[in-house]
């Protein structure tokens, strides 16, 4: 019987790597550089020291960290910190090469930053939150910056930190209740965000973004908790907004109400509001005013 052989992704290679420009300006936390990679099967580093912190936040396949005489399995959304003068080494799968970004940095601040992690421990998983990959992508192009390169670019660093400081501190919480109260944070986040920015040309997928999540998993715990998908939550809340318009602001027209609530096609706004009200705008508002 033929032996069937492991069959290994094929992934594309890439390697960017930015610097920074400011090294050595002795701010209290100081990026020396960051980058993202996407290795090659195996692609093993060290065992080796490092004179400065190094972060990695694992954006997608799978890799193997060994620190301390530890070795730990990681994933997508799983960080490890490399500290100064710790032999380490870390290897991508054979199979499903990891991607990750990183970032170095040192200072008087960076032992304190690199607290994030909890005591002794130097890996972390922020599971489904995309926000340390968006922040550590921050970082990189603040360094392409001119000017205030460094400051935003630690900006980026922390906010990373931040995010795997709450991942960890989750950790310690039971597991059902945490994701519970995550996903209850996140739907208020997103209500909160829509009541407020229903007049902007929002997209969702310009939201998921800034909320740190896919537009799946966005639209799937505020569907749980609503009984409504954001998209649909969104349409009503610009209908039943114009209506309150077309009530109280009769020196308006249904076009400029339509705009002003969001929507820039009048026509696809009046037919949205005869489907949930059961009569056009204007047949509304005659109704309200009379005429």
């Amino acid at each position: 019987m033929p032996i069937e052989k492991e069959a290994i992704a094929v992934k594309p290679f890439y390697y960017r790597v930015v610097s920074g420009a400011e090294a050595g300006s002795g701010q209290p936390l100081e990026v020396l550089f960051a980058g993202e990679s996407q290795t090659r099967p195996g692609h093993r580093l060290g065992p080796k020291v490092y004179d400065f912190y190094l972060l990695h936040y694992v954006l997608s396949g799978r890799g193997r960290f060994s620190s301390g005489g530890a070795e730990h399995e990681l994933g997508p959304g799983e960080s490890f910190l490399i500290e100064p003068e710790q032999l380490v080494s870390y290897e991508a799968d054979r199979v499903d090469p990891w991607a990750y970004r990183w970032i170095a940095f040192r200072g008087p601040w960076a032992q304190e930053a690199a607290s994030a992690f909890g005591g002794g421990r130097s890996v972390a998983d922020t599971g489904r939150s995309r926000r340390p990959a968006a922040a550590l992508r921050l970082a990189m192009d603040a360094l392409r910056q001119p000017a205030g390169a460094q400051l935003a670019a630690a900006g980026g660093l922390q906010l990373a930190l931040g995010e795997i400081a709450r991942a960890c501190a989750r950790r310690e919480e039971p597991g059902e209740a945490a994701d519970g109260a995550e996903d209850n944070s996140l739907v208020r986040a997103l209500l909160r965000l829509l009541s407020t920015q229903y007049a902007e040309p929002v997209t969702m997928e310009g939201i998921a973004e800034s909320l740190g999540y896919s537009r799946a998993y966005l639209s799937r715990v505020f569907k749980r908790s609503t009984g409504s998908t954001p998209v649909s939550y969104l349409l009503r809340l610009r209908i039943d907004k114009g209506r309150l318009m077309l009530r109280e602001r009769k020196d308006l027209t249904v076009e400029q109400v339509a705009s002003s609530v969001g929507l820039q096609d009048a026509l696809y706004f009046s037919r949205q509001f005869r489907r949930f009200y059961g009569e056009s705008p204007s047949e509304y508002r005659r109704s309200v005013w009379g005429s």
